[in-house]
């Protein structure tokens, strides 16, 4: 009887789905859908032979069963327990205990769907609790499935609660409101309008409801609210629930494992091991307690792993056919083969393949093509525009200057800074970016400005002064190696400097470092000789304009380095003075220069001595944390040294260690004093300014030079008197409070003039 009954099945596999869902829920209602008429058996072994495999429309595969030795007795603690029984009494299937209505049992991930009722209470007008009902759902060695099952409360001005106590003890649930009645809730959401949803805690075997009224101002017409556990896979809100929802029942998603012990310890004991299909696994439970495991068939094969024959062969070949076009598929057990086949259509195919293969491939050949060639064209066009037939020019009359001022191509550049990534940035400023770089073959390091916009009636000074720069061989000045002139603005690469500005030393707080006063004097030294080399030795000269603790590089050695010639100017030979666009940066600025717009050598010396006073007070050039009158640091420094007794108070602590120390601040005080005149013509050169930090940084270096010599301290004495700083000085009334309101970091500014 039982090999007739197969057949019948394997005849009708054909026209039916190998697997039926006996369990279908209507998404709107909540109420399950009238079950089929018949249930269709999948083809493989259900049921323990001589067993009933169906109850109604549900198939009950093994390890359940409607009757005594037809399902798995689970041992518990009262000793065998019959956990997997379905009470099949009038086609009703239900768990042990006739009242948990089974829907749909799953073999292939251990689960099992129940109805769960629906919790109720109503109030009258007054918010008194009139009726309803309180449903409690116990499961015993099922578990309640966290992932899927939703708590779910519908009403208005409602508090519900669900509480369980096996295993383990828990207390959770949500509010639903909805002041503006039932026009405010959304079909669809339960977001707390009309509807609310929470998770359950993991593991739960029960659960029951109880109900609070919040408040009383929802709408007279919803006087009843409901509570139950739902998959939310199965129950979609609907407004109309708020007013007709009595009487219905939910599925619930329940976790089932078979055995009380872990796959290791069952398999040691092979009398009750459940996985008795061949080559089938096991599978821990999921809550990771050591109380039961699963059985799933082998890789390619689908059934029932709780039967000796339950698993079957997967015919892939027939589900999916995982062979090429050109292939042939043969089924194997558990797995399949692909056998070549050929043929005429399939010689057609290759062809057609082939051809829009070539297609493809020399489309996007022509497409490659024309888009290099285009973008040739734009970087020549760059090249021109950019002044580059001016460079090249130049640079095949001197080959010295070829070997030094290198042509960059984009690719070179790009390479060199990663596509120009922005983990590369190490400098920002009113020109442009500065990004560090390595270049090719030698893994050199590099600094490589990109800068922000390209002035079409500059090229022939840019280039000018590319050239002049790339001439200048000063230890102090950042040495320019070369530019790129094939993108939309040029790019210059600098040799890159490893340690930081000066302003990071002197106000970063954040560098971990303290400059000695040796340090400081050694920085002033090295700056003002540098100056001095690009105003005098320089041909021509080059006026820097731009002379700040930010423009100033250290390297390990905290050597300086003077850099950024963005705002630089070459000064013609029969110029002494040259008229511009006044630009600079607040605080460093001359204010001679400012209010005449005519740019001399001595800018750069007014520029040098705020640096000078910012090395010695460790105060930044511009500071709103000083009284209005203080604000410029060349202002507050003037003021100082001219007092004689404030002077020692605005000299950085760690500066002062001997008597000595401070003698020499006080003579590089002086010194600053002089290039800070408003007047430039009474301002010392660099030449003169760059010879005596020298001379005091020799005495620093061999202090037996001065030794027991009293005519430098006295001439200091004198030079420090109130008087004679005073005349030293000179006014300084030259309108600082014009830079009021302006930040100090790097302001730059550009005012219009009128040439002469």
């Amino acid at each position: 009887m039982y090999n007739i009954r197969m057949m019948f099945v394997w005849l009708l596999l054909p026209l039916l789905p190998q697997i039926t869902i006996n369990f279908v829920q209507s998404a709107t209602s909540g109420a399950p859908a009238p079950a089929p008429v018949l249930a269709v058996l999948p083809a493989y072994e259900i049921a323990k032979p001589n067993c009933r495999s169906t109850c109604g429309s549900l198939v009950v595969p093994y390890p359940f069963g409607t009757t005594k030795g037809c399902y798995l007795e689970k041992k518990g603690s009262l000793g065998k327990m019959d956990y997997f029984f379905i009470n099949c009494t009038d086609d009703t299937p239900n768990l042990r205990g006739g009242n948990l209505q089974v829907h749909n049992i799953s073999l292939d991930d251990g689960h099992v769907h129940i109805l769960s009722k629906v919790s109720r209470a109503c109030y009258n007008e007054s918010g008194y609790r009139i009726g309803g009902k309180q449903y409690r759902l116990q499961v015993a060695n099922f578990r309640v499935n966290s992932a899927r099952n939703k708590f779910t409360v519908i009403g208005c001005s409602t508090l519900a609660l669900i509480t369980g106590s096996l295993d383990r003890n828990y207390t959770t649930g949500c509010a639903s409101l909805c002041d503006g009645g039932v026009e405010s809730s959304e079909t669809g959401t339960c977001s707390g309008i009309g509807c609310c949803q929470t998770s359950l805690p993991k593991g739960t075997r029960d659960f029951k409801v109880s109900f609070q009224r919040v408040n009383n101002s929802a709408s007279a017409k919803i006087l009843c609210s409901s509570a139950f556990v739902v998959d939310q896979d199965l129950y979609n809100f609907s407004s109309t629930d708020l007013i007709e929802f009595d009487g219905k029942s939910f599925p619930v998603m329940l976790d089932w494992t078979v055995g009380k012990e872990t796959c290791a310890m069952a398999m040691k004991n092979k009398s009750s091991y459940a996985c008795v299909a061949p080559d089938s696994t096991c599978t821990d439970s999921a809550y990771g307690d050591g109380t039961g495991y699963r059985c799933n068939c082998p890789s390619g094969f689908q059934g029932n792993p709780y039967l000796i024959n339950g698993c079957i062969d997967i015919d892939l070949c027939a589900t999916s056919n995982p062979c090429q076009p050109t292939q042939t598929c043969i089924n194997l057990p558990g797995s399949y083969r692909c056998k070549t086949s050929r043929s005429a259509a399939s010689g057609i195919a290759i062809g057609v393949s082939t051809s829009l293969l070539i297609l493809v491939v020399g489309s996007t050949w022509i497409y490659w093509l024309l888009a290099k060639r285009k973008h040739i064209k734009q970087k020549d066009k760059f090249f021109a525009q950019n002044g580059g037939f001016m460079l090249r020019e130049e640079l095949s009359k001197d080959s010295d200057l070829a070997e030094t001022a290198r042509l960059f191509t984009e690719e070179d550049l790009k390479k060199a800074t990663s596509n120009y990534d922005e983990t590369g940035i190490i400098g920002r400023g009113g020109y442009g970016t500065v990004y560090k770089g390595v270049l090719s073959p030698n893994n050199r390091a590099v600094a490589i400005k990109k800068s922000k916009l390209s002035d079409q009636s500059q090229i022939s000074q840019f280039i000018n002064e590319v050239i002049i720069l790339s001439r200048i061989n000063h230890i102090n000045v950042v040495k320019l190696i070369g530019c790129c002139l094939e993108t939309e603005v040029p790019l210059l690469v600098y040799e890159f400097v490893n340690n930081g500005t000066l302003s990071d030393h002197i106000h970063g707080k954040d560098v971990g470092t303290f400059l000695s006063w040796e340090s400081c004097l050694q920085i002033a030294a090295e700056i003002a000789g540098a100056v001095a080399y690009l105003h005098s030795a320089a041909s021509p000269p080059i006026i820097h304009r731009d002379i700040k603790s930010t423009n100033i590089l250290l390297d390990e050695n905290f050597m300086a380095k003077v850099a950024d010639f963005g705002a630089s100017k070459v000064v013609p030979r029969d110029h002494a003075e040259i008229a511009t666009l006044v630009q600079g940066t607040f605080g460093y600025m001359d204010p001679e220069y400012f209010h005449s717009s005519e740019l001399t050598e001595k800018s750069d010396v007014y520029s040098f001595g705020v640096l000078l006073a910012e090395l010695i007070t460790g105060e930044p050039a511009v500071s709103f944390d000083r009284p209005e009158k203080d604000r410029s640091l060349a202002a507050y420094f003037i003021s100082s040294v001219r007092t004689g007794n404030g002077m020692p108070s605005i000299i950085q602590k760690n500066l002062v260690h001997e008597e000595k120390n401070i003698q020499q601040i006080k003579q590089v005080a002086m010194l600053a004093a002089r290039c800070l005149k408003v007047t430039g013509d009474k301002r010392p050169s660099m030449k003169e300014v760059a010879m005596e930090l020298e001379g005091l940084k020799t005495m620093v270096e061999h202090p037996w030079v001065d030794k027991d010599s009293t005519s430098d301290h006295n001439e200091t004495e004198y030079l420090l008197n109130e008087s004679v700083l005073s005349d030293a000085i000179g006014s300084t009334s030259f309108g600082f409070s014009s830079i009021v309101g302006f930040d100090n970091t790097s302001i730059e500014m550009t005012r219009k003039v009128q040439f002469r």
